[in-house]
């Protein structure tokens, strides 16, 4: 009866419109990015970024962002900002304010992602300055 309950309480929690969950990797120039899961105004993510790559500099309109690095070195730029973040430490970027990941180090870096707002699109991104020549007009 326990197991019973137990399975049903699991279930309940993967019912439609509780979340979301989705595990599609997604490459970019710089690593990649899994995301994990999805729900009403939350988006996790699990970003590699390769030795000596960085993301755009960057800022979202609609999202904030809490970034937990798992492996590796972080140096992180957020609004006028910069520090160097290293495994089990962590950082938040408040909405509206640009921003910018790079791995400094000789490993991956590895680290998840916890995106809150009201928007979550990958087309809530206006880049100002970017490695690979992705810069564009705000959408």
């Amino acid at each position: 009866m326990v197991q019973v309950q137990a399975i049903s309480k699991l279930s309940s929690l993967h019912a439609p419109g509780a979340l979301n969950e989705i595990t599609a990797t997604e490459s970019r120039p710089w690593g990649s990015f899994t995301t994990l899961e999805e729900g009403p105004g939350y988006k996790i993510k699990r970003i590699e970024v390769n030795p000596g790559h960085r993301l755009s500099l960057q800022m979202h309109h609609h999202r904030s962002e809490h970034w937990i690095v798992v492996s590796g070195t972080a140096k992180v730029t957020c609004g006028e900002s910069e520090q160097v973040l290293f495994t089990n430490q962590s950082t938040y970027v408040p909405q509206c304010t640009s921003h910018r990941l790079e791995n400094p180090g000789v490993i991956p870096l590895v680290l998840i992602e916890v995106q809150n707002g009201e928007y979550l699109g990958e087309d809530d991104i206006i880049r100002f300055q970017d490695d690979y020549a992705r810069t564009e007009k705000a959408k």
